[in-house]
């Protein structure tokens, strides 16, 4: 029953800390949370771009809504990690829905408990590949992983 409760606790969390993104104003959608023993798996769907950013150049629209998808990565693992506190390791997978009606994952990974070092790299994208994150930037836009890497 203690697990219920967590798992509430997380969702709870997630709806109140990531309702509104930096670079977005809406909220982050669950899609899967799976906890079997230690690990546990969720997917969830990014952020649209924000409504106000309609007349912004498309490359930067991107570029911001793939620094929203990053933040949102590292902000799920510590929530994950930390509401979930028997939780060691977990499979994590952000989505962006795609044309072709199936969403295309942009970020995976499988995070651990131990902490990386990461106090002194400044950059966003290189933190989150030391905790675990896999993913492909072109330009600042986040590119759909291959299948064999999305797993």
């Amino acid at each position: 029953m203690r697990q219920v409760y967590e798992v509430a606790d997380f969702v709870r969390a997630t709806r109140r800390r990531l309702r509104f993104g930096e670079f977005s104003r809406a909220p982050i959608q669950i899609m899967r949370l799976e906890l079997r023993g230690d690990f546990a798996e969720c997917d969830w769907m990014i952020r649209p771009p924000d409504l106000w950013d309609s007349k912004v150049p498309l490359s930067a629209r991107n570029e911001s809504s793939s620094q929203q998808a990053l933040a949102d990565a590292m902000a799920m693992r510590h929530l994950l990690l930390g509401e979930l506190q028997h939780i060691r390791s977990a499979a994590l997978r952000a989505f962006r829905p795609s044309e072709f009606g199936t969403p295309d994952v942009i970020i995976a990974g499988t995070i651990l408990r131990e902490d990386p070092y990461l106090l002194r790299i400044p950059s966003p994208v290189m933190r989150a590949k030391l905790c675990g994150f896999r993913f492909e930037l072109d330009n600042g836009f986040l590119k759909p992983l291959r299948r064999d890497d999305a797993v």
